[in-house]
Order: C-alpha cells, then sequence, then structure tokens
C-alpha cells in the first residue's frame, strides 16, 4: 500500500513537473511570462473557467494600477457608452417615463416613427408584439430591447390613451433616432443668449451652430455658454466649438504624453462668435471636453469664467477595439490648456477610491462654499496670453468669478421626496390628468411660465403620500423652506413635457445662482 502511494505521489509530481517543462518554452519577457500565467490557468487549473473572464479580469487588474481613466468594457458596456456620443440609436423615438410600472410616452421625438404613425404625448405602451410590458415588473432595461431594434424593422405596440375605452395598436417602423447634446437654447434677456450643452458628441456642433444662428436672429450680441454638469465627449467636438469663439492661430488645447509627441488644436479664425461678450459656466462636474473649451476661451482672455472649480480630468483615451466588440480605454496623454496649464488633478497609481472621494474631499474642505477655503502655490501660477491676468493650475479650470454651492435650496426632505420618486411620479400625474387643459389654457410657454403656479392639492398629496412611508420633515421649518423650490421643480418638469428641455431650464434657471451670477456680470 505505501509503495502504491508513492508511486502515486512521483506520478503527480511528474505530471507538473511535465507542465511546468511545457510552459517554460517562451521568451523570458513580461509579456511571455504573462502568456505562460494565462496557459498554465487555462490547462491545469483545478476547477472550471471562463477564458474570456479570465482574460477580461486581467486587462482590467492591468488597467487599474495604471491611472482612474483607463477602462476595459465588454462589447454591451461599449456599445452602451459610445451610443450617446455617436448621435443616435435604432428605435421607435419617443421620451418616455415609467409611471406605477406603465411606460409613459413624454414626448414622441419629432417627425420620428412614433409621431408618423399618430403615437402622442401621454399614451401608455403596455404590449410589446403582444408581449406585455405593464404591470409585470419589467426592467427599464428589458423594456428598452423591446422597443429598440435594427433600422427598418417593425415593432407592434399595444396603447391605452386616455378616453379611448379600447386598446389601440400601432405598427412602428423603427428607424434612426437623433441624440440631442443641446439642452437648452433661448434669450434670456435682451442682446444676451444662452446655450446649454449637456455633453460633446459627434453632432454637438451642428446642433450648436443651429442654436447660435437662431439666437443671433433673435437679437444675440453677448452669449453664456452653460458647461455645468457636462462630464466631456468627443475632443473634436470641443475644439470645433471653442474655435468659433477665437482669432486664427489662437491655441484651444494641446496634448502630450510620453509615446505620444505634442499636438497642438489651434482655431481657424472663421468663427462666428468673434465678438460680444463670453461667459463660461462650470462646476465640481464639468469635466474634459468641456474644460478644454472652458480653458481655451479663459487663457485665450475671449471670456471669463464663472461657477466652481472644474473636475480636472485631463487625459487623453486611446481607444484600442478588440475584434468582439469590447473596448480598452488607454490613457496616452494629457492635456494642456494655452497657457500651459495641466487639466488633469493629481492622482496616484492605483488608488481608484481616493481619487473617487476627491470632490468629497473638496466638500469636507469647505471649497465649494468659501473661496477663502481654496489656496493654491505659487508654483501653480500660470497667466493669460493676452492680458496676464494670473490663473490657477493644480487641476481643472479655477472660475474668475466663484459661486458657492447653496445647500439650503434643496432640503435633506426634498432629497429624500427626490430619491423615493415621489416628486416625479406627482410630476406624471399631474400632466397625465391635465395636458390637454394645460394645452388649452396656456397660448405658449411664455403664457405659462407667467402665470402657471403649482396646485396646492398637488403638494398636499405628495407630503401625505410620502408620510405614509415614513418620509417627513424634521419640523415645520424644514417643510417650509422645501416648499419653494419643490414647487419651482414640478412645474419646470411640467414645462419639459409640455414642450421641451429648453422651457425646462428656463423655469429652473431662476433659481440656479450660477446662471444669475452669469446675468449680472454680463450686463
Amino acid at each position: 500500500m505505501k509503495r502504491i502511494i508513492l508511486s502515486a505521489f512521483a506520478l503527480a509530481c511528474t505530471v507538473v513537473a511535465g507542465a511546468q517543462m511545457r510552459f517554460n518554452f517562451g521568451e523570458n519577457t513580461p509579456s511571455g511570462k504573462l502568456r505562460m500565467a494565462q496557459m498554465a490557468i487555462s490547462n491545469l487549473y483545478v476547477d472550471s473557467i471562463s477564458e474570456d473572464k479570465l482574460v477580461e479580469d486581467a486587462i482590467r487588474g492591468m488597467l487599474e494600477k495604471l491611472d482612474p481613466h483607463s477602462s476595459y468594457s465588454t462589447a454591451k458596456e461599449a456599445k452602451a457608452l459610445i451610443e450617446p456620443l455617436n448621435g443616435s440609436f435604432e428605435g421607435i423615438g419617443v421620451q418616455f417615463n415609467m409611471s406605477q410600472d406603465t411606460l409613459l410616452i413624454i414626448q414622441p421625438v419629432v417627425n420620428g416613427p412614433s409621431e408618423k404613425v399618430g403615437i402622442l404625448a401621454g399614451d401608455r405602451i403596455v404590449t410589446v408584439n403582444d408581449t406585455a410590458i405593464a404591470g409585470v415588473k419589467m426592467s427599464r432595461e428589458d423594456i428598452m430591447k423591446r422597443l429598440r431594434g435594427p433600422k427598418g424593422t417593425k415593432v407592434k405596440l399595444g396603447i391605452v390613451r386616455r378616453g379611448i375605452k379600447d386598446m389601440l395598436y400601432f405598427t412602428v417602423k423603427r428607424d434612426k433616432i437623433p441624440v440631442k447634446t443641446i439642452d437648452a437654447a433661448y434669450m434670456i434677456r435682451p442682446g444676451v443668449g444662452y446655450v446649454r450643452i449637456g455633453s460633446f458628441g459627434a453632432t454637438t456642433y451642428d446642433e450648436f451652430m443651429d442654436a447660435v444662428a437662431r439666437l443671433k436672429a433673435d437679437g444675440m450680441r453677448d452669449i453664456i455658454l452653460d458647461l455645468q454638469d457636462n462630464g466631456g465627449g468627443y475632443l473634436q467636438a470641443a475644439a470645433r466649438i471653442a474655435n468659433e469663439f477665437l482669432h486664427r492661430d489662437d491655441l484651444i488645447v494641446y496634448t502630450q504624453g510620453r509615446a505620444a509627441g505634442r499636438q497642438e488644436y489651434r482655431a481657424q479664425g472663421n468663427g462666428r462668435l468673434l465678438e460680444g461678450k463670453v461667459m463660461v459656466l462650470v462646476n465640481e462636474f464639468s469635466a474634459s471636453a468641456s474644460e478644454i473649451v472652458t480653458g481655451a476661451i479663459q487663457d485665450q482672455d475671449r471670456g471669463q469664467v464663472v461657477g466652481r472649480r472644474t473636475f480636472g480630468k485631463g487625459l487623453v483615451q486611446r481607444p484600442i477595439e478588440f475584434k468582439d466588440g469590447s473596448l480598452m480605454r488607454l490613457t496616452v496623454a494629457h492635456y494642456y490648456t494655452p497657457s500651459g496649464r495641466c487639466i488633469q488633478k493629481p492622482y496616484t497609481k492605483g488608488e481608484m477610491e481616493d481619487y473617487a472621494r476627491e470632490l468629497d474631499q473638496r466638500y469636507r474642505h469647505g471649497e465649494l462654499y468659501s473661496a477663502d477655503s481654496i489656496h493654491f502655490a505659487d508654483s501653480l501660477k500660470y497667466y493669460t496670453l493676452r492680458t496676464h491676468r494670473t490663473v490657477y493650475g493644480g487641476g481643472g479650470i479655477m472660475p474668475d468669478y466663484f459661486v458657492p454651492l447653496d445647500t439650503t435650496k434643496y432640503t435633506a426632505y426634498h432629497r429624500q421626496l427626490a430619491a423615493h420618486s415621489f416628486v416625479i411620479n406627482a410630476n406624471l400625474t399631474y400632466i397625465d390628468q391635465h395636458r390637454r387643459t394645460l394645452k388649452k389654457q396656456y397660448a405658449d410657454f411664455a403664457d405659462f411660465n407667467a402665470r402657471f403656479e403649482i396646485p396646492q392639492a398637488v403638494i398636499d398629496k405628495m407630503v401625505d403620500e410620502a408620510r405614509e412611508q415614513k418620509i417627513v420633515p424634521k419640523d415645520e421649518a424644514e417643510l417650509q423652506q422645501t416648499l419653494p423650490q419643490l414647487r419651482l421643480q414640478l412645474k419646470a418638469l411640467i414645462a419639459r413635457d409640455l414642450w421641451d428641455m429648453s422651457e425646462y431650464f428656463q423655469v429652473m434657471n431662476t433659481q440656479n445662482a450660477i446662471v444669475q451670477r452669469a446675468v449680472q456680470l454680463i450686463q
């Protein structure tokens, strides 16, 4: 028996040794070592494994030790990331929200597939190809899968419409649906146009120029460019928009990295916004491409910046596509403003958690509330290129005019109401019941904006429903403090559902401190 055991042990050692010899034939390099490890795990590991997942985890592990923005995405994840920036997707063309487990259409896209067959705002989609999607707790993602599909394919929708007893059926032919990146464009006061860019995508420049043309026709001389909460997007889109403000050969931005030489982006001098005052609005969530535009306008003394220090995302990612549709975004360079400031805020390689909490650090240190809490070393001083004003590096773009974060507007009670969907549900219920009446009562948005007020009954019902779920203000003072901003938000949501996002921001901007400061300064 002992001899048998010893023989088995020897055999096992031989197998292991043999395997070791087999996998030692690669060159003695880091890449050879990596291939050897992958082969060994694939062939020898005790349990079954997915080689695809093994490789994906290895890629992610390598990238995690680099910088905060190098990343790997599966084919599915890559498509979801790229789609909003590409300017379109294929589907039925509706804006919608979920109301009590039912898909409620906010607005059909103008001239889109749904509008063409007669689907209206306020309609409820309850079946897709005879499969129920209402009342079955289907996820938003699953509903989207059923509604979207290749251009030219058809989908049968079962619609419930207020005032119509029987279900209506529409066959919609899917098509390319544009994705807008300009959230709002309107005259904020005589002579001053306001444009809010939500992100920088493939269609942003064309959308922006259309908005500029409309505003110039309305008498725009000066412009407020709102980049608050704009997380970035395509560099080319940002450079083209910056070009509209700058004179010929003005530097917009340059990139430089270890393996990537300096690459400059300069203005062509053919812009349509070379004259007039410019105010750029930013906050701590303005990042990447929005920081490029902001830095260019500030450093070239073309305009002034209002708000709070931007995020500080100045790393250039090169997309590397794999044959299976997956994507690696690898950082290859840094962004620099015309004065030489590196946009990227400091980070420690591999310390992703600390980097993610950097905004929390600003909050705790008081930077979001007081300009006096912001201190820069003399080594971080830079100078604008024309008037030689002092600007600061160290990550992000510091505004010329600081506007503190106002925490008094949104109370803890308000945040709880919003987080538990009481605000959006109150809006959806009200607009569903009163859409036709509101359209008849108000001739246009200007009339609505001047006269409409949220009925007290809507507020009372929301408060009562929240109370049933133990969501209550801490006292009467907090309730009264909450009500003005709550009414404003509901009015803005109703305006959005009756018209569009531009009307939403026209309402909300009346209480946006950064916007109002810019309006004061541009006079």
